[in-house]
């Protein structure tokens, strides 16, 4: 029993070593988030990619923890652009809710005069069926523009914007533009 195991854990130890995953830092005056991503797997070259994502916000008020999991691909005749869709699951005090998720990365055109550079933009929403606990809804938005400066070292500026509604009251738990690094290995 303990040899299987063993073995299920080196190799997802294994896979997790060969993925590719990345940790990020993103701060403001109020506000730092840690984010990291694992692609967890994709069955061949050019095919869809599983990604698991964590992050942690805390703002001066409250603390957010989110996990999601989606599917991403590219598209071979829109060369740069990658489309993702999933759920995660969103924690914060006495409000839980699983919203659907998309996401969008285009990597621009410009060649190997300027380091790789991209925009992303994420949308994810939970209506009432969705939401638990004294949650009601929630929203989220996020644009940011990433460069990668250095090999597997890429500097990030963007905006984001979190609303949660309770059955009580509405919150706008965070709406805040903020810079950070983000390191892929």
């Amino acid at each position: 029993m303990y040899s299987k195991k063993f073995l299920f854990g080196i190799l997802f130890s294994f896979a997790i070593l060969h993925a590719e995953n990345s940790a990020s830092l993103n701060i403001n005056n109020n506000d730092l988030e840690l984010q990291a991503s694992v692609d967890m797997f994709s069955a061949y070259e050019g095919s869809t990619t599983y990604i698991l994502d964590g992050s942690y916000l805390h703002t001066k008020t409250n603390n957010m923890f989110r996990v999601a999991f989606r599917g991403e691909n590219t598209f071979q005749s829109l060369e740069g652009l990658s489309l993702g869709f999933g759920a995660k699951a969103v924690f914060a005090d006495k409000f839980m809710s699983v919203p659907l998720l998309a996401k969008a990365n285009l990597i621009l055109p410009f060649g190997d005069t300027v380091p790789t550079t991209s925009i992303n933009t994420s949308f994810a929403y939970a209506p009432s069926i969705l939401s638990f606990v004294d949650a009601q809804s929630y929203t989220e938005f996020k644009l940011e523009a990433d460069m990668e400066v250095i090999s597997n070292i890429h500097l990030f500026t963007g905006y984001r914007n979190i609303d949660t509604k309770y059955n009580t009251h509405d919150k706008t738990f965070n709406d805040s533009f903020y810079g950070g690094m983000k390191l892929s290995f």
